[in-house]
C-alpha cells in the first residue's frame, strides 16, 4: 500500500492520489490531511507515533513549507518501509521507529527518534525534473515519487537510476526531559484535536504518583489513569497512548485550562 499524509486539508490530496493511480495499481491509505499546517515537528511526532503500526508500505509525507524553493526530495528506506517527502527533517523521526523492527510499536523506551543513527536506515536523493508547479510538489514530485518507489520495490532502492544514496539530510528532533526527585521539566511538543497538550516527559515519570496530585506550572492538577477518572471540566495529568504525560480536561481542552501551547517549557512538581 502507500499511506499519504499532508497538511493540505481538501481537495488537493485528490490530485496526489490521482497521479499514483495512474501510474500503480496500489492501495491507498490516508493517514491525515489535517496536520498543523506547515509545522513539520509536528507532523514527525505525529508520523513517528502512527506509522510503525502500518505492514510494509510506502509511505508519502508532504509538509513542506520550502515547496519551490531548492529544497531536496528524499526517499528513506526504513527496515520493511519506505518513505518518500521533503528534506526538512520531517522524514526521519518515524524512519528511525520504524527501522527497529516489529517492536517499534511498543518501543517507549526514551528515545526521542530524532537523534542517533540506525543501520537500517538509508536515505537516498530523489532527482526530478521541472515539475509543472512551483507550489504543488506533492502531486508534481512526491506522488510519482512514490509511485515509482511503489514499483521499485523497498529492498531495490539502491539501484533505482533517480536515487542517489545520502548521509546529508535535515532531521526533527525532539528535546530531552529533565527530571529529579521533586518533579520534571519539559516541553509541550503537540496539542492534538482534543486539546490534550503533549509533553516530552516520559510516562514512566508518573508511575509512583498515580494518584497523587501535581502542579503544571504553578497549576494544581490530580495524576489519572484516565480522563474519566475525573469530573467533567476537571483538569488532569496522565499518560497518552504516545507513552508521554499529557495534560488534558475529561471533556474539555487541556491546553486552555492549564495555558499551554506547543514550544512551551512545562515544570510538573510533585
Amino acid at each position: 500500500m502507500i499511506t499519504l499524509s499532508s497538511d493540505f486539508g481538501a481537495p488537493y490530496p485528490a490530485a496526489m492520489k490521482g497521479v499514483i493511480l495512474q501510474r500503480v495499481d496500489t492501495r491507498l491509505v490516508d493517514v491525515s490531511h489535517e496536520f498543523p499546517r506547515q509545522d513539520v515537528r509536528a507532523a514527525a511526532f505525529w508520523l513517528r507515533e502512527v506509522l510503525p503500526w502500518f505492514p510494509p508500505a510506502v509511505h508519502l509525507v508532504v509538509v513542506d513549507p520550502g515547496v519551490g524553493t531548492d529544497r531536496r526530495a528524499l526517499v528513506v528506506r526504513a527496515g520493511d518501509h519506505a518513505l518518500v517527502g521533503p528534506d526538512n527533517g520531517v522524514l526521519l523521526p518515524a524512519a528511525r521507529r520504524l527501522a527497529t523492527a516489529s517492536e517499534a510499536v511498543n518501543d517507549r523506551g526514551g528515545g526521542d527518534g530524532g537523534s542517533g543513527t540506525n543501520g537500517e536506515v538509508e536515505v537516498f536523493d530523489y532527482a526530478y525534473g521541472d515539475p509543472a508547479s512551483r507550489t504543488f510538489h506533492g502531486r508534481d514530485v512526491f506522488a510519482p515519487a512514490a509511485a515509482a518507489v511503489h514499483e521499485i520495490g523497498v529492498d531495490d532502492l539502491g539501484a533505482a537510476d533517480r536515487l542517489t544514496p545520502t548521509d546529508d539530510y535535515e532531521a526533527v528532533s525532539f528535546p530531552d526531559p529533565s527530571l529529579d526527585e521533586t518533579g520534571a521539566d519539559g516541553e509541550i511538543l503537540v496539542v492534538d484535536d482534543f486539546g490534550n497538550a503533549v509533553t516530552n516527559v516520559p510516562g514512566e515519570a508518573l508511575a509512583d504518583h498515580v494518584g497523587d496530585r501535581v502542579e503544571v506550572n504553578g497549576v494544581d492538577a490530580p495524576i489519572v489513569r484516565a480522563y474519566a477518572e475525573c469530573e467533567a471540566g476537571e483538569r488532569l495529568v496522565t499518560v497518552g497512548s504516545h507513552g508521554n504525560v499529557e495534560f488534558a480536561v475529561n471533556r474539555g481542552r487541556g491546553d486552555e485550562a492549564f495555558g499551554l501551547a506547543p514550544g512551551q517549557s512545562v515544570r510538573l512538581s510533585w
